[in-house]
Order: C-alpha cells, then structure tokens, then sequence
C-alpha cells in the first residue's frame, strides 16, 4: 500500500511509463480519472518523480492582500484580549481599520489561534424575543476559586438579559443578608428601572424547596427574605427549573468569562486586592463589545436606549 499520495500517483503512472499498459486502459479502473493520468505522466516526464509530489493550489500572493502590519495588530489584539473574530473586526473599525471578520478569522486560523472542537457543533436557529432592559435580570453567585488569605469568597453577579450591563460584588458569605443587600447595591446601581429577577433554587434565593417549608396544600409557609425584598420594591421574582441552569444562561455565560479572563490568569493578595480587580473587570466587561448586541457595549447600549425610550418623569 502506499504511504504518501506521491507514491499512490507513482503507482499508477509508472506501468504506462514502462509502456506495460496503455492510459486509456488505466483510466479505465484507475478511480482518479484519465485528465488526472495525463496531469500526473506530464509532470514525471518533466520533473521526474518529484513532478508527483502534491502541490499547494493556494495564490501565492493576492490582489488585494491584507498589510502585515494589521496581520500583526490583529494577532496582537487576540493574544491581549481573547476576543472573537466579529470583536475584533468591531474593536479595529473604532480604531479606523475596517477588516471583515471572515479576514481576521482567517488570519487567526493560519496562526492557530482558534479554539479546535472535538466534534462539530450543531447550529439551531431560535427565535430572539425583543426585552426591555430591567426586564429580567438574572442573578446568581460564583465561588471565587481558591482561597484568598485562608478565606473563601463568593461573587455575586446581576446580569441584564437586554443590555447585558452587569454588577459584581464580592461577600465573604454566601447568606440570605446578602442577597438581598446585593439586589439592594444592584437597584441603585443600575441605569434602569428593574421590573423582574431570574434566580435558581438556591437556598440563598428561595426556600421554596426546603423541605420542611410547605404546607399541605404545597404552599410556602413563611417568605424567604429576598421574596419579601422584590415584594416591597414591586419586583417578580422567577424561579429556573430545578436542574436546568441553561435557563440562567446569560449569567452562567458571564461566569466563564470571569473564570478565563479574571480568575485564571491572576492570584490575589487580600480581600481588598480581590475586590479591587473584580471592579475593574466589572468596568471593563460593561464596555466590552457583544455579539448579542451587535458589537455595541452595554452602556453604549443603554446610552441609545435611553435616548429612544426615556425614562418616565412625574410631572
């Protein structure tokens, strides 16, 4: 058997060569075909047997070829930020080069730059609906991995499904008390009015699977605080299905990039060097573009937003 493709094309053109059988009965039964037989004899002819050796068909050089200096720019920029092809292409076009993402995919392919996936990923087409920002915020909490000084921290994320705008904190408990003083920190921070929440069923969260919590009838005997808090502010409180954290999936999807871009490249000294950097992150996360929102930012988002729907004033 042969082991390269120049010893298959040798195979096949060297008993016409010796004058043992004509082409036009190789071709016959040879699975490549008569024009790839006569391609293949002309080559050996002229160049021997190197004339088989497979050759790129790839332009060596193109008309309208990108400079090696945004070549450059653009590797740069994805081993600094890690950012996507599409990012990227918004991130230059602020900076006054406009590349298509197509180009600069291609750029990071030949430099191996890309993700490399096991398996193909099957694409779904879903239906976006149209929300309003406060609509839903989606709220969770991530264990700061690690231990910072002997201690374990727990960041608490609140995470806008329209604008994607978000707020961090970070507490040395994961209690009821600080739930609701993060929805607190979150409603005075946040550049909209917040109509509803989004959590899973932790105990943090909701008591609503506690056990020893329900009545005959399936209904809570006393609120959880958090509960109590959205009441008074006249916000819904959602619960996902128990299981299905795909249902919290903007902020599942916020936590993995905290994970890659904050807590995997760093180690912190001090709480106050944890909580110092996890701002900074906020900061720059909320003027990062997203694919979502078609390369805008989320406060760029929220700065149109408003100008479009201002916010109602009492007269």
């Amino acid at each position: 058997m042969a082991q390269t493709i120049k010893e298959e094309r040798l195979r096949w053109v060297l008993p016409i060569v010796k004058k043992e059988v004509k082409l036009i009965n190789v071709a016959k039964v040879c699975p490549y075909g008569q024009r790839s037989l006569e391609r293949w004899m002309a080559a050996y002819k002229q160049n021997g047997k190197d004339g088989l050796e497979p050759r790129s068909t790839a332009r060596k050089t193109q008309q309208n070829e990108t400079p090696i200096r945004i070549k450059e720019r653009v590797i740069e920029l994805r081993k600094e930020t890690g950012k996507c092809a599409l990012k990227l292409h918004w991130h230059l076009k602020k900076d006054g080069l406009t590349i298509p993402p197509r180009t600069i995919g291609e750029i990071l392919k030949r430099e191996g730059l890309v993700r490399k996936y096991r398996v193909k990923r099957v694409k779904y087409k879903y239906i976006k609906a149209t929300i309003k920002a406060g609509e839903c915020v989606e709220i969770d909490v991530k264990y700061v991995p690690g231990m910072v000084v002997g201690h374990q921290y727990f960041q608490y994320t609140a995470v806008d499904r329209a604008s994607r705008w978000r707020h961090l904190e970070i507490y040395d408990e994961q209690i009821n008390f600080h739930s609701v003083l993060f929805l607190e920190m979150v409603i005075g921070r946040a550049p909209f009015t917040i109509q509803a929440i989004k959590t899973d069923n932790h105990a943090t969260f909701t008591n609503y699977y506690t056990g020893t919590n329900k009545r005959s009838d399936l209904l809570v005997k006393s609120l959880h605080a958090l509960d109590v808090a959205c009441r008074e502010r006249g916000i819904k409180h959602y619960l996902i299905d128990p299981g299905k954290p795909a249902q919290n999936g903007t902020v599942e999807r916020s936590h993995r990039e905290d994970q890659e871009k904050l807590y995997d490249p760093m180690t912190f000294s001090s709480e106050e060097d944890l909580r110092y950097h996890v701002r900074l992150w906020n900061m720059y996360y909320n003027d990062l573009e997203h694919c979502g929102l078609d390369g805008k930012t989320p406060n760029e988002f929220l700065a149109n937003y408003q100008l479009i729907n201002p916010p109602n004033v009492p007269a």
